[in-house]
């Protein structure tokens, strides 16, 4: 599967893929709309309703995360003119996302969880396992490597 960058302004400080999603979708009602898009909602009026967003507010986000390529409007309606919102590739893909921020909610955040996935008979967690070789991987495994000769993990590399 080829994928495309969006296109993303260029963020101060460090080169970093987290600043630019970060840029497209770090906002509280940007998320928010595509978790009600997962579950169905398509429409404003719904997602307004289940997000608690001002509708102005709405408005301009559902506006730039059709410009930044993650939703996409489909016009159900002319005359007024009215549309339905529905996730692109990139948008569905913010789905591990959501559900990662779901568990540490869960977690951290509320005493009793509002929602549950299911998966067959249990409740669904994201586990830790490499999507390229199959094991499972714990943070110790893990190393972080720079890949912009300007930058190591600790700041930018001083220039002689």
């Amino acid at each position: 599967m080829t994928t495309r960058p969006l296109d993303v302004p260029t963020v101060a400080g460090r080169p970093c893929s987290v600043a630019a999603a970060l840029e497209i979708v770090g906002d509280r009602w940007s998320l928010l709309i595509v978790r009600e898009l997962r579950f169905g909602n398509h429409r404003f009026s719904a997602i307004a309703r289940n997000t608690g967003a001002p509708r102005d507010r709405l408005a301009a986000r559902l506006k730039d995360l059709v410009a930044a390529g993650v939703v996409e409007a489909r016009q159900y309606q002319a005359s007024p003119p009215r549309s339905e919102y529905h996730l692109t590739e990139a948008g569905r893909e913010l789905a591990h996302v959501l559900q990662a921020l779901r568990e540490w909610g869960d977690r951290w955040a509320v005493e009793t969880p509002p929602v549950r996935l299911k998966h067959r008979d249990h409740d669904y967690r994201t586990g830790g396992v490499c999507a390229e070789c199959g094991e499972p991987v714990r943070a110790r495994d893990l190393e972080w490597q720079t890949t912009d000769p300007r930058w190591d993990l600790a700041g930018p590399v001083a220039t002689t």
